[in-house]
Formats: structure tokens, sequence, C-alpha cells
């Protein structure tokens, strides 16, 4: 019966297709449910039906080519969110913690490879594909855990970054192991040049082009002519780069990089969603049919042997290098443990191996099943990630510990004030208008630079999460007179809410969203106002706040009026953090502290002898010791340890901090 049955499937697809479509639509509706990535539910459905189970979807060259546009596409969302502002704002992580971490876990398993046996090529595939960590598992397990914009998560965040960079010279150097017929150094060599003068050719003459030639699609306004354009874009592009002799996937990823210089970035992301969702679930689906379960059960012991010591190697290695970056062992755990398992492109680099003969049988089995394994297991090991870390790192608990008392020192002392959720643009424009009214505020955020730099400049933030009961406790909510939430967070500001609602129900509270789609959830939640967006939301936000604190209304709305015509000006600038990132990184104005230390070069100097020529940024404010902040003129004389509030673009104020602590 079943082998009549595959006679079937041989000579007609539509019911291998049927097959193929209802699996797949049951299996990640399941994994939905059971709230694991639907990659897995693919790996699932390749599995059961691949070759080496019931054999209804044949592994033919056809099936591995259409399965290779997966992976272009994979590489194309890369590209496509490759942000040079981004990897700028984090290149300490990114290139420093990210680069260590795949340099050192390739170095310890190709030396564990080879010691088993296996050829440095093939060890280098393994190698590579067990340094990646799973982006699409990490960053959906931290927003769940509203743990995105935390210490470990930023740092997890940066490593991935890093991972998603290495992947592309990995794509040029394993066709080049695979071909090398002579000296491989000289082969290795002419294909990174290959790759480097096709980066060069298309960002230079590509950039030229692809705005106006993007405009032009764009004006004959159709979807379909537009997601076709995108389509040939990015197809013409990979074909490019498989003539030079590189893959497919490296001119997706170059496709995608241009794109995101354009002003239809976004438009782009959107269109081509669904499309590329579904060739990934085909590549997904095509990994899974390699698994041999029969050879799975052969090596049982060496799989699960390989897991646990793969997952607990990376785990303390990352540990370990975020230590030696400075970092609190509480928080270096908690990025291991986040980033202990393989990734999306472990799959990318195993198959790009085996295609080019460079990895198979044993060694090809063990390590999918591994890697397939590690990122069944990762989301029920990183939602316990802060009680391990709690577990292994006593230090861990008395710092959290101790930011609760330096929460309370503060906290203890204001009575009828304002706690500030938040101390992004919003929080930070409504703290001007709460200091000018002298009413009390004590600001929480969980962004350390930021903080850092705000509580330079002499503002009353302090590290810490809101969502937490003893740090709101600390921060006085029991005399507190209004407590608002100014970031555009709905399941962070829903768990304030929540602890609120639970511990202080006379405490009313406002919260800033971007549009009106949670208002009637915030409201039902205990929220006094919901204020949407952010230009006219932070003045009608600073509006209801002074109102509620009895500022008189006639005040208010003069207040509101000279922000408007007059005042502007002092308002403009924020102090930038790392989830700011999104934001036009090298063109908005933002705030920044300079210390003047005792080797600076305007010690004793006037700030009109500072050579600030032919920069566009203004000296806010001088915060000394003991002093409240002043606006300085051309004679204001810097003495050690003043702190100088700088407000202009990032290039501008990386030049003025040098002339005030080096000269020009």
């Amino acid at each position: 019966m079943l082998s009549s049955f595959k006679a079937i499937l041989m000579h007609d697809t539509l019911p291998a297709i049927l097959i193929l479509l209802t699996s797949s639509v049951l299996a990640v509706a399941l994994f939905r449910a059971l709230r694991l990535p639907a990659m897995l539910a693919y790996f699932l459905v390749g599995l059961a039906l691949g070759p080496h189970t019931f054999g209804i979807l044949p592994d033919t060259e056809a099936n591995r080519e259409l399965a290779e546009f997966g992976i272009v596409f994979l590489m194309f969302s890369i590209g496509l969110e490759f942000s040079l502002a981004q990897l700028y704002a984090m290149r300490k992580t990114v290139l420093g913690l990210g680069g260590m971490q795949v340099l050192l876990t390739m170095l310890a398993v190709m030396m564990a490879c080879i010691a088993f046996g296996l050829s440095w090529e093939t060890a280098f595939v393994i190698a590579g594909a067990l340094s990646m960590s799973s982006t699409a598992i990490v960053s959906k397990m931290l927003v769940e855990g509203l743990e995105l914009n935390s210490r470990h998560g930023r740092l997890s965040i940066g490593v991935l970054l890093f991972q998603d960079i290495a992947v592309v010279p990995m794509l040029v150097l394993i066709p080049a192991l695979a071909s090398h017929g002579g000296d491989l150094g000289q082969v290795l060599l002419i294909s990174l040049l290959k790759a480097a003068v096709m980066l060069i050719i298309l960002f230079v003459f590509g950039k030229s082009l692809i705005n106006p030639w993007f405009g032009l699609v764009a004006r004959q306004r159709s979807r379909e002519l537009f997601v076709m354009n995108v389509l040939m874009v990015t197809l013409m592009l990979a074909f490019a780069t498989k003539l030079a002799g590189l893959s497919y996937a490296l001119g997706a990823f170059i496709a995608g990089m241009l794109i995101s210089e354009t002003r239809y970035r976004y438009q782009v992301e959107s269109d081509i969603a669904a499309f590329r969702d579904i060739l990934l679930g085909l590549f997904f689906i095509t990994v899974g049919m390699l698994l041999d379960v029969h050879e799975l059960a052969a090596n049982l012991g060496l799989v699960l042997l390989v897991t646990a010591g793969f997952i607990l190697f990376k785990g303390v290695l990352v540990a370990v290098l975020s230590r030696a970056f400075g970092h609190e062992p509480g928080v270096a755990i908690r990025t291991g443990i986040t980033l202990a398992q393989a990734g999306e492109f472990s799959f990318v680099l195993l198959s790009l191996g085996l295609g080019h003969g460079l990895i198979g049988g044993q060694a090809l089995q063990v390590v999918l099943a591994a890697s397939l394994i590690s990122m069944v297991v990762a989301p029920f090991i990183i939602q316990h990630n802060e009680r391990l870390g709690e577990l292994l790192s006593r230090s861990y608990v008395r710092n959290r510990e101790k930011q609760i008392q330096d929460i309370e020192s503060i906290g203890k002392e204001l009575v009828d004030h304002v706690i500030i959720c938040g101390f992004g643009r919003s929080g930070q424009y409504l703290a001007r208008f709460l200091s000018e009214e002298n009413i009390p505020f004590i600001a929480l955020d969980i962004d350390p630079s930021r903080v850092r730099e705000a509580a330079a400049a002499g503002e009353n933030v302090i590290y810490g999460d809101a969502g937490r009961r003893v740090v709101l406790a600390a921060a006085g909510a029991a005399q507190a007179k209004a407590l608002i939430i100014s970031y555009d967070d709905a399941p962070s500001a829903m768990k304030i809410l929540h602890v609120v609602e639970d511990n202080y129900p006379k405490l009313p509270v406002i919260v800033r969203t971007v549009d009106d789609a949670n208002m009637e959830g915030f409201r039902k939640a205990g929220a006094a106002e919901v204020v949407p967006e952010v230009l006219e939301g932070s003045l009608m936000l600073a509006s209801h706040a002074l109102v509620l604190l009895g500022v008189p209304l006639n005040r208010v709305v003069k207040r509101i009026r000279l922000f408007r015509e007059e005042r502007y000006k002092m308002f403009r600038g924020f102090f930038h953090g790392m989830s700011d990132l999104d934001e036009e990184a090298q063109e908005t104005p933002r705030l920044n502290s300079v210390l003047i230390t005792s080797s600076a070069y305007a010690l004793n100097m006037r700030l009109g002898d500072i050579n600030f020529s032919g920069l566009n940024v203004e000296v806010k404010f001088i915060r000394r010791l003991n002093l409240k902040p002043w606006a300085p003129t051309s004679e204001s004389v810097f003495i050690e340890g003043d702190v100088v509030v700088l407000l202009g673009t990032p290039k501008d104020l990386v030049l003025a901090e040098k002339a005030l602590l080096q000269g020009r």
C-alpha cells in the first residue's frame, strides 16, 4: 500500500504538495500553541516526511535547489536589517564580545573535531555552525520576558549581530575550501578579493542606481510590480555573485544592504515577509529531511553528549568573555545561558558544507541532531536565566540589593513626588517641566548608558526595573503623588500597572502609548490617564501630570504655549541610550555630558577660548558640585570636576568633546 502510494507521489506532485502543506499547517499551529519556534515545526515535518522516515518527500536535486532560495531570502532579510549606525553604537559589544565569542568557539570546536579524526575542512564547517546562536529564539524570549533592553539582553543582541556579520565571510570561505586544487592560501585570498571587489562595485555604482530605480517603480503604484522588482534585484545580485564564484546568499545579503539605504526599506520588508517565511520554511523542511532517524538512534549517546557539552561550553565561554569585558558575574551568566544554543545559520552553513562535499555521514548527522536538540531546549533554559543567574552568582544578588538600597536612599527622602518610569525623550521632557515647577521626582530606567549620562548631568535618575514591586517600594511609591510610564512598551506598561494596582491602588498612573490600540486595556488595568505619541503626546503628558499635581490650569496652558512658541530650543536634545538605536542615529541632536578632569585641555580656560569653530554644538549648561546647573557665558571658566552638557549631532559631539579634553 505504502509503495503504491509513493509511486503515485512520484508521478503526481499535487498529493505531495497537499501532504506537505497540511503537515506544515498542523505542525506550525501546534508549535505556536506550545510557544515554540515555528522553525522547529518545519524540521519535524521534514524529518517525518523525508526519505529516512516515511519517504513521502523524495530528496531530489530540484527540492534542494528550491530550498536554496530560502537561504537567499534569509540573507536578504539580514542585509535589509543591517545598520552601520547600530553597529557603530554597539561596536564594543559587537566587535569585541561578539568577535571573541565566534573566534574562540570556532578554535575550540575545530581542535576537538581534528582530535576526533575529522579533516580540518569538515572541522571548519562544524565550528562555523556551532559558533552561531538562534536570533529567532533569543529575540522572541527576550521580548516575551521584557528583557530586550536589560543588560544581558543588549549583550545578547550585540553578539547575535556579529554572528550575522560573521556568516558573510563563511559563505565565501566554504566554497573556496571545497574548490582549492592548488595553494589553499592563494585560493582563499582570491575568493576574499572577489567578494571585496564585488562589494565595492555594487556599493559604489549600486547606491547611485537603486534609489532612482525604486522611485521609478514605486511611482507606478502597483504592489505586484514593486514585489516583482524586489525579487528581480535580489536574484540578479545573487546570480552575479554566483557567476563570480561566490554564493547566491552573499549576493542576496548585498541586495538587502543596498535596499536598506533607500526610503523603501520598510515597504520592501513588509511586502516580502510572507514570501520569505514560506521559502525559509521549505529550507528548514529540507534540513529536517537530512536527518536519518536510524543513524540518530545508533548514535544517540554521542548526540546527547555532544549536545550537553556544546551547550555547557558555549554558555561558559560567553559568560567568561562577558565578565572579561567588565560586566558583573550575574549579567555575564545570564548572557551565556541566553546564547547557549545553535542557530538558523548553523543549518545554512551545514547545508552549504554538504552541498560542496565538505561534510556528510555520521559527522553531519551528529552535529545536525545536536544543533536541533539545543534549539528545542533553549526556550526552557532561557526562561529561567534570571533564577540561574541568582543561583550561580551571589554577587549578582548583592548588587541587585545594592541597587534597591540606592533607590531607597533617594526615595525615602521624597514625599508627594512623581515616579517617572523610563528616562527617554518623553521622560526627559517631562522631568524638565517638573523641575521648573519645583515638583520632586525620581526617574527609573534600565538603560545603564542613559542613566550614567543623565546622572552625571545632575538628573535624579536611577537604574531600576519599574516592573518589580521592590523597586517601586524603594522609589517611595507609598508616598508618591503620581507614577508616569513615559515609554511605549505595552507589555512592560501592563506589568507596571498590575504591580501598582496590587500594591498601591490609590497611586494614579499616567501611561504613554503610540496610538489608541491599548487605551482601553490600560484603563481597565488601572491607568488614570492614557496619552498617545511622542511630540504632542509629551506636551499632553506634561499638562495632565501638572494638573494632577495641583498646578493651576491657566499656568499649565501658558507653560505649554511658551514651550511651543518661545522655549522649544531649550527642550531640544536628549540623552542617548541603546534603546534609541532605531532613530536617525547620525542626524538627531542629542545631549552628551563631558567631565572636566585634571588633565583636560579646557581646565581653567574660558568657554570663549575653546575652539568650537565649524561645529554645530551648543553648551547647554554646566553642573558644578553643590551648585545648581547654569547656562554659561563666553566668560565662564572651567574648573576640575565640572560636568559640561553639550547639545549637537553625534559627529559634532565627538569633536566638541575632543576640543574640551584634548584641544583642536
